[in-house]
């Protein structure tokens, strides 16, 4: 790869975009070499913002023909290190794809990778249909990082993650030819499933341009409820026996009493009042159409939780309420980030198993030395693990965690789960893959690669094991 970027270059891409979207200067450089991963900082050496498919196409054809590496730049909000420049090269921000269309005839969409993800959700509400996709970062996240991730969210476990939305994509090879993945219909077997292909690809096998969405009609009634667990175990089995009973909750959020209290002090108009005792809790909602069908299954859902050591259940009685628990569950990842230095690790495993899972994540903490504070989409088996450094020391937190990590990672994989469950591989969990895969299957993921992008220069040293 060519990591220098010479004068007669910088001025073709000027040529492209105009000279306006061309950056060289070191403050918008690392504005654009880092995301929420921890505290990396891998800076571009130019950061570019093209505004059409074409100039995109451009770009990758000059990026190619002298092998520079190129990292498609979202809202940089990931937290796996996907859209870091660990090798410098052209940084390409899709700021400016911001087009949205709402297709009420078909109930699609056809927006942007730009757009924010509450922008598409709220635009889709105000013409009564719902897109259900709601990672926490929302309101910042954009909707072209969603897909390259196949982000998930708190009504996953009802609705389904991105990938379950997206139907027909532009996308932008490393050559710089420009192609649609699939079509825009509910149904297609044509062929292999290059749609399927891109999402969750991380940006490295194409350049999202244009995403169509499938919508659905929004529900029009919703009941919340925050359940208190003296036990956190028995919370996480409370999980499966839910839908045992047979209830589909719309949501069902896991949250540790370290991951609540971290939450309410990082928002000083949210305040619940817990006995030093709990140690955990539920929030779960029901949604749908009919009141009366929604209310029956909350009763069932109590009548469930009932058997196990809980205290006193709360029921969201007004929108306000029911906003500031889901502010809430939404700002823990903030919180703790606001409260200490952390890794944030996104384990799923079959929901079955989270108990067992959220017991060996302790115990093997004790045994690393660390503490870490659990939360995540029970509902789906997806825990997410903050790891907090707290007092330990410098030297612990980079050789001792580490192996914590993988003893994590190696738990979840023999309870059939696997590394991620919507955060993705990018930068920081790309040595891990081996705990997930044999060997014959890494080795088809990396020849997908070399095919789609045979010089390397799309997103390099992302999602592949170093050593492959």
């Amino acid at each position: 790869m060519n990591t220098t970027l010479t004068t007669p270059l910088i001025e073709q891409l000027q040529a492209i975009t105009g000279i306006p979207y061309v950056f060289t200067d070191e403050e918008t450089r690392i504005t654009y070499g880092h995301d929420e991963t921890e505290d990396y900082s891998f800076p571009p050496t130019v950061v570019v913002k093209p505004g059409t498919p074409e100039e995109v196409s451009a770009i990758m054809k000059l990026a190619n023909d002298y092998k520079i590496p190129v990292v498609p730049i979202g809202a940089r909000t990931g937290l796996s290190g996907g859209a870091l420049s660990i090798h410098g090269g052209i940084g390409l921000s899709m700021e400016r794809f911001t087009s949205l269309e709402i297709d009420e005839k078909n109930l699609q969409a056809i927006a942007g990778p730009a757009v924010i993800t509450q922008v598409l959700r709220d635009t889709a509400s105000e013409k009564g249909l719902f897109y259900p996709p709601d990672p926490s970062s929302q309101g910042s996240c954009s909707i072209g990082g969603n897909v390259a991730e196949n982000s998930g969210g708190a009504r996953a476990v009802k609705y389904g993650v991105t990938k379950d939305y997206i139907l027909n994509l532009e996308v932008v090879l490393p050559n710089g030819e420009i192609i649609w993945t699939g079509a825009n219909t509910l149904k297609n077997s044509t062929g292999y499933n290059l749609t399927q292909l891109m999402v969750g690809s991380e940006g490295t096998l194409g350049i999202i341009t244009k995403i169509v969405l499938k919508l659905i009609p929004k529900p029009t009634h919703n009941v919340l409820m925050l359940i208190p667990f003296f036990k956190a175990g028995q919370a996480c089995e409370a999980v499966a026996a839910i839908f045992r009973a047979g209830v589909m909750p719309s949501a069902l959020e896991f949250m540790e009493r370290d991951a609540i209290d971290w939450g309410m002090k990082y928002l000083d108009n949210v305040s619940i009042d817990i006995k030093d005792e709990v140690q955990a809790h539920l929030l779960v909602e029901v949604d749908g159409n009919y009141p009366d069908v929604l209310f029956s299954e909350a009763e069932k859902i109590m009548g469930v939780v009932e058997a196990f050591d809980i205290d006193e259940i709360l029921f969201a009685d007004t929108e306000d309420q029911k906003n500031a628990l889901w502010k809430l569950r939404r700002t823990v990842a903030e919180a703790v980030k606001s409260h200490s230095v952390y890794k944030e690790e996104d384990t799923v495993v079959p929901r079955y198993e989270l108990p067992v899972l959220l017991e060996g994540i302790k115990a093997i903490g004790k045994k690393y030395g660390f503490h870490s504070v659990c939360y995540g989409h029970a509902g789906d088996g997806n825990l997410h693990v903050n790891i907090i450094k707290g007092d330990m020391t410098d030297e612990n937190w980079l050789v001792e965690v580490p192996k914590g990590i993988r003893e994590i990672f190696e738990l979840t994989v023999s309870l059939k789960g696997t590394l991620s469950g919507e955060h993705g591989i990018g930068f920081v969990q790309k040595n891990y893959m081996d705990i997930a895969f044999p060997e014959v299957q890494l080795q088809l993921m990396k020849g997908i690669k070399q095919l789609f992008d045979p010089n390397n220069i799309l997103n390099p040293g992302k999602i592949l094991p170093d050593n492959l």
